[in-house]
C-alpha cells in the first residue's frame, strides 16, 4: 500500500483512536466456549432480531479473572462500561456507522454506585466510560462503514491479549490481535507492576517521549517512522496488531456484512461463534461442529448471559 494511502486510512477511518499516540493467557478453559454457545443458542430460541445494517458484537472474557470491558463512545453499550466475570459473554448491538474503541480494564474495584478505580485501562473513577481510557491498554478499534475498518492496537501499550474475529463477512476478514500474552516478556523499563506482578506494558513513546518512538518530527511519517526493538517485541506477541503508529500494511483490516467476536485473553486461533438473523455463525469450517458436538449435553442447564442493544 502506498504511504500516502496508508496515512489517509490511518487518520481518516480512526479519527478518535489515534489522538494519543504522540503522548499518548494462554488459551482459556472450555467453559468460556460453553458459555458463548449457550448464549447464542438461547438467543436463537428467543427469536431475537436485529437490523440488517447493525453489527453484532459478542464479547467473551477468556481471562482467569473478572474484567471490566470499556467502550467509547458507549451510549449504546450499557453506558460504556460493565463487569464481565471469567468465562462470561455478552452480546451488544452496535449502531449504524459507529466508530470507536473497546478495551478491557483489569484489577478494578467499584462500589454499588459504580465509583472506583482500576489497575489498568481505567477511564476516570467510573464504571461507565465517557472518554478514552488511560494507557497502557490493548485496544480493539472499529469504524463501521462499507466496508468496515477494524484493528487491534498496541500503540498505547498492552494490558491483556485481545482478538477480534469477524464472522460470516466478505473481504479481507482476517482475525486481528494477539497470539500470546506480552506481560511476562515486557521489557522491565516498560513494565507496569502491581503487588510485584507485571499487569501491563507501556509504549516506548509513553516512557521515553522521543521523536523516534513517538513517530513525530523528523520521524512523523510512514517513510521515516520505522519499527523499533520495542515495537518488534509487541509485534511478536500480537502479529496482526498495530505495534507502532504506521504499522498499517499488516494491521488495518476490512470486512463487509460481518459481525464481530471480541475475545479477551485469547489466541487468534481459537474458534468462536456469534448469533445473527436467527442463526448461529462460527468461524472456520469446523468451528460450529466442534463446539456444538462437544457441549450439547450440558447446554440446557446454563443461564442466559446479558444482552444490550
Amino acid at each position: 500500500m502506498a504511504p500516502y494511502i496508508q496515512q489517509f486510512m490511518h487518520h481518516q477511518y480512526f479519527p478518535l483512536l489515534r489522538k494519543r499516540q504522540i503522548r499518548i493467557e494462554p488459551m482459556a478453559s472450555d467453559h468460556s466456549i460453553l458459555s458463548t454457545v449457550v448464549l447464542v443458542l438461547t438467543l436463537v430460541s428467543a427469536g431475537t432480531e436485529v437490523c440488517e445494517s447493525a453489527r453484532i458484537f459478542t464479547l467473551i472474557n477468556d481471562c482467569k479473572e473478572t474484567v471490566w470491558p470499556a467502550i467509547f463512545p458507549g451510549e449504546n453499550f450499557g453506558g460504556g462500561g460493565f463487569e464481565l466475570k471469567s468465562s462470561q459473554s455478552i452480546v451488544l448491538t452496535a449502531p449504524v456507522a459507529w466508530s470507536g474503541r473497546i478495551w478491557g480494564r483489569t484489577g478494578c474495584n467499584f462500589d454499588k454506585n459504580g465509583n472506583g478505580t482500576c489497575q489498568t485501562g481505567r477511564c476516570g473513577t467510573s464504571l461507565k466510560c465517557t472518554g478514552s481510557g488511560e494507557t497502557p491498554a490493548t485496544l480493539a478499534e472499529f469504524t463501521l462503514a462499507t466496508p468496515d475498518f477494524y484493528d487491534v492496537s498496541l500503540v498505547d501499550g498492552f494490558n491483556i491479549p485481545l482478538a477480534v474475529t469477524p464472522i460470516n463477512g466478505k473481504g479481507n476478514c482476517s482475525v486481528a490481535g494477539c497470539n500470546g500474552d506480552l506481560r511476562p516478556n515486557c521489557p522491565k523499563e516498560l513494565a507496569v507492576k502491581a503487588n510485584g506482578k507485571t499487569v501491563a506494558c507501556r509504549s516506548a513513546c509513553d516512557v521515553f517521549n522521543t521523536d523516534e518512538y513517538c513517530c513525530r518530527g523528523a520521524y512523523g511519517g510512514p517513510v521515516t517512522c520505522k519499527p523499533t526493538n520495542y515495537s518488534k517485541t509487541f509485534k511478536a506477541a500480537c502479529p496482526s496488531a498495530y505495534s507502532y503508529a504506521y504499522d498499517d500494511p499488516t494491521s488495518i483490516l476490512t470486512c463487509s456484512g460481518t459481525d464481530y467476536v471480541i475475545t479477551l485473553c485469547s489466541s487468534r486461533n481459537k474458534p468462536v461463534c456469534t448469533y445473527h438473523n436467527n442463526k448461529l455463525h462460527c468461524n472456520g469450517s469446523e468451528g460450529k461442529k466442534s463446539l456444538m458436538g462437544k457441549w450439547w449435553p450440558l447446554m440446557l442447564g446454563l443461564p442466559l448471559m446479558i444482552t444490550y442493544g
